[in-house]
């Protein structure tokens, strides 16, 4: 399975941004997908997972701002930002795991894009 992340970019906080992942040489249907981001210096953060039936599951930092959906029919999963702050600047990564339930740890997501940076400035 092949991942292409898209759609960071320079924001103010407040703003709203919306990432897409599309998926290509695989089942799309039958894989949990998530979103991770990582900030310079620091660990990887779960931000955001999918089932393949649609069930939803958020990382504290970002319940209530930000929300994932997918379009299996478009192979894509989506992440709609909203209220960014700044500290959700970071890399955005997109990844798919066959694991069920879908994962929230990256060690168990077998396939993974490439990120996308999003910038949020104060």
């Amino acid at each position: 399975v092949q991942l292409q992340a898209s759609g960071g970019g320079l924001v103010q906080a407040g703003d709203s941004l919306k990432l897409s992942c599309a998926a290509s040489g695989g089942t799309f249907s039958t894989y949990g997908m998530g979103w991770f981001r990582q900030a310079p210096g620091k660990e990887r953060e779960f931000v955001a997972a999918i089932t393949w039936s649609g069930g939803t599951i958020y990382g504290e930092s970002v319940k209530g701002r930000f929300s994932i959906s997918r379009d299996n029919a478009k192979n894509t999963v989506y992440l709609q930002m909203n209220n960014l702050k700044p500290e959700d600047t970071a890399v955005y990564s997109c990844a798919a795991a066959l694991r069920r339930p879908v994962p929230t740890l990256p060690q168990f997501y077998s396939y993974w894009g490439q990120g996308t940076q999003v910038t949020v400035s104060s």
